[in-house]
């Protein structure tokens, strides 16, 4: 695909979905879920930088068809953090057109997130099956919603919540000798995956490191200076952005599945976690969280995502990325099949591009 720029690849990879699915239909249908949400939340993003009605059109058609009349939310599953995600998208619905409904959906979804059940240490359970266990994965799919809902509407208690919960992670998932975090953790030890010492999963898995990563660098840009937290959440982003750039690959600007473990032959490069590090990196930079240190890393990662995409009959096809993925041993991530044009990677892909996007010095490449 040859003189694309970034918006031209965010319209493509959005058109190509809105093509194939109607808003109805987006998968997995009948559900209010991260899956929708991440491609949505990257379709916002466009939308505010175009200003091209069709993109705002089609996230309302879908929210629409899923918050009834009386602001409930049927398909929208509040014992898991993965349902809770898509609430991003009704803030901005509700700015829009002061529709009430929009605001009884997006508060049933944050009283859920303060009610949800707890480890000893007050760390949120990743499922409410997943007793005591916090996963990566779960600070992108509550951290940034809340976060953005307390700055909106004047909660500022909610930010204590969801920084506690940024805490927990980092100080008990961090592996001292490469700066990455685990999987998941924990607390209680119990889990079949679980170290019996630290309470730790065994691997550092991409994507689930690139949601931290994106939600701390998000929730750090979106605190304002008078915030206690704000200079704790800048270093902890510094720090993994730091952390993240020694492991990208030198030849492909990528990032493997499992992130230390380049060498390992059954290891394989992952596509949406490398679009959900640019994004981090380009959105650290543009925040004034990090200086030019990790411009280099930002280019060539944008272009090692891009040369994984291609044309079919139905637009841009995205490949190498991973399908949904639970906690496990390497062996297990690295069989993970991958799905062309899956919603995790266009979601990052639109996240992504939409950054690069905004960048003063955009990056331009060919492919």
């Amino acid at each position: 695909m040859k003189n694309m720029t970034a918006l031209d690849y965010a319209a493509a990879a959005a058109d190509t979905v809105m093509n194939k699915y109607t808003a109805s239909t987006l998968p997995p249908s009948d559900r209010f879920h991260y899956h929708q949400g991440v491609f949505l939340t990257g379709m916002e993003k466009l939308y505010e930088i175009t200003g091209d009605k069709k993109y705002f059109d089609y996230i309302k058609a879908w929210a629409d068809y899923n918050i009834k009349p009386d602001g409930a939310i049927p398909n929208c599953h509040l014992d898991e953090f993965d349902d809770m995600q898509p609430g991003r998208l009704l803030i901005a619905l509700y700015d829009a057109t002061n529709d009430e409904r929009y605001k009884t959906a997006l508060d049933t979804i944050i009283f859920a997130a303060e009610r949800f059940p707890k480890n000893a240490l007050g760390g949120v359970w990743h499922k409410g099956h997943c007793k005591n266990q916090m996963w990566l994965d779960c600070m992108y799919m509550m951290g940034s919603v809340v976060t953005e809902y307390a700055l909106r509407f004047n909660e500022p208690y909610l930010i204590e919540v969801v920084c506690r919960q940024m805490y927990l992670m980092y100080e008990n998932m961090k592996n001292p000798r490469t700066g990455l975090l685990y999987h998941a953790w924990d607390h209680s030890k119990k889990a079949r995956w679980a170290d019996a010492v630290t309470g730790c999963s065994p691997e550092h898995w991409g994507r689930a490191l690139g949601w931290f990563t994106v939600a701390v660098t998000e929730i750090a840009s979106m605190l304002p200076d008078t915030n206690a937290h704000k200079t704790h959440a800048e270093e902890i982003s510094r720090e993994l952005i730091k952390a993240v750039a020694r492991y990208q690959d030198d030849k492909t600007g990528l990032w493997y599945q499992v992130v230390d473990k380049g060498s390992d032959s059954h290891n394989w490069l992952e596509t949406s976690c490398g679009a959900l590090f640019v994004y981090a990196m380009a959105k650290a930079r543009e925040s004034g969280i990090t200086d030019g240190s990790f411009d280099e890393n930002i280019q060539r990662g944008y272009e090692g995502v891009t040369s994984m995409t291609r044309t079919d009959k139905d637009g841009l096809v995205l490949d190498g990325v991973c399908v949904g993925t639970g906690v496990g041993d390497a062996a297990y991530y690295f069989s993970r099949p991958t799905a062309p044009a899956d919603l995790h990677g266009m979601g990052a892909f639109l996240l992504m591009c939409a950054q690069i996007h905004k960048r003063s010095d955009s990056i331009e490449t060919e492919h």
